[in-house]
């Protein structure tokens, strides 16, 4: 057997077993949410504030504030913050607490509108979240956040905050699931971000994310999370994930959160938004940058080599060995895709149009996810500048940020 034969069979059999694991995770990520779903929602549910920033008018905006204003849920507050009084977002969401644009009647026992301003040393959502804080009651006991673009079901601030009647839960998080839309670039955004998605799962690894996370409003004030860990940053939730893991604590992924998101977008747009999220874990989470990095790093190389040697091979049984091979640790990935596919279905049975029409994004477009990756991971590792709804900055360290421009709303 050729020495560079030798070598692919031991990249490759390293590289089948990182497939292959990866793809049992996504078997226990499928079983934990069937099984989530199929349970009711825990019955914990003291006095909440949900704080929302927002920023623009985006499409179904008015449908998500109903959402956020119709919660089933007992005893809540919801704060919603805003930059300036010239975003558009403004005007409608006054107009809409004082009960001209409303729809149906509201369950929020008390609904706010702020205006933060802006700040030069932190982000603009984090310096929404940090003024939103201050209309907060004094008799909550659960703060819960969450982005304005994305569409809760009537019981997730109940699903959201229900964990946290487990003493031993310091955070509760859902995460994002995108939903493909006409444009190529949505579909592909839908694929790439899916496959963060089922990271998260039923284990003491996860990590918080700001558009659906809930803490107790005693754990928040002890882990010092305004004081100690938002008044730099950039990003409201790896600061979260910071501050939980440094006190020992456990962020719980609550399924039933799994929030969708439905926007059209072209390749460019989601190469920047993608670019984005992979700096922000450069800056943020290094470790998982660097573990990122050398997973895809590992994977197209090996692919990469396995091309070229069964291009460079004479006897046409190595070609086909060397075929045989690629060809099992690409079926592996789209397995895994498959689940994804067919995941979004049962999470999102009102979308069921949709999905039958462009749900096989999912795994179509999985080959091309991991070279994506790869360029990501690669460009978060010189660019440290970022541009995040109009305002562009440079991320200079985990706890130093510049604003470079801010554009209008």
């Amino acid at each position: 057997m050729p020495p560079a034969l030798a070598i692919f069979f031991i990249l490759a059999l390293g590289l089948a077993l990182q497939s292959g694991l990866s793809l049992q995770a996504g078997r226990r990520f499928v079983r934990f949410v069937r099984r989530s779903l199929s349970d009711p929602p825990g019955d914990y549910h003291p006095p909440a504030a949900l704080i929302v920033p927002c920023k623009g008018l985006e499409a179904e905006f008015d449908a998500h504030i109903t959402h956020f204003l119709t919660q089933a849920y007992p005893d809540y507050q919801v704060i919603f913050v805003v930059a300036s009084p010239d975003d558009p977002a403004y005007r409608h969401l006054r107009e809409r607490l004082e009960g001209s644009g409303s729809r149906e009647p509201s369950t929020a026992r008390k609904k706010v509108l702020i205006v933060a301003g802006h700040s030069d040393r932190r982000g603009e959502k984090v310096n929404n979240l940090l003024h939103g804080l201050s209309a907060v009651d004094r008799h909550v006991e659960v703060l819960a956040f969450a982005d304005a673009d994305a569409r809760m079901r009537s019981d997730w601030l109940q699903s959201l905050v229900a964990p946290l009647g487990n003493s031993a839960v310091t955070a509760s998080t859902g995460f994002r699931w995108y939903l493909p839309g006409r444009s190529v670039g949505s579909q592909i955004r839908a694929a790439w971000d899916t496959s963060i998605a089922m990271i998260l799962g039923d284990h003491p690894y996860n990590f918080a994310w700001g558009g659906s996370t809930a803490m107790r409003a005693a754990d928040f004030r002890r882990l010092k999370i305004a004081e100690r860990y938002w008044q730099a940053t950039v990003s409201d939730d790896y600061a979260i994930t910071s501050a939980v893991r440094e006190a020992g604590g456990h962020i719980r992924f609550e399924p039933r959160c799994l929030v969708a998101s439905r926007e059209e977008c072209t390749l460019g747009q989601f190469l920047r938004w993608a670019n984005r999220q992979i700096i922000l874990t450069r800056v943020y989470a290094p470790r998982l940058w660097l573990l990122g990095l050398a997973c895809h790093s590992f994977f197209a190389g090996t692919l990469l080599y396995g091309l070229v040697l069964a291009a460079a091979l004479r006897p046409v049984a190595f070609k086909l060995a060397v075929g045989l091979i690629l060809g099992v640790i690409l079926g592996l990935g789209l397995a895994k895709a498959g689940l994804r596919s067919r995941l979004a279905r049962e999470i999102f049975p009102e979308e069921k149009a949709l999905l039958e029409r462009y749900g096989s994004c999912y795994w179509v477009w999985w080959p091309l996810v991991p070279w994506i990756m790869l360029v990501n991971f690669l460009t978060a590792g010189v660019v440290r500048r970022i541009e995040w709804r109009g305002v562009h900055y440079e991320l200079k360290s985990g706890n130093e940020v510049r604003v470079l421009v801010r554009n209008r709303p």
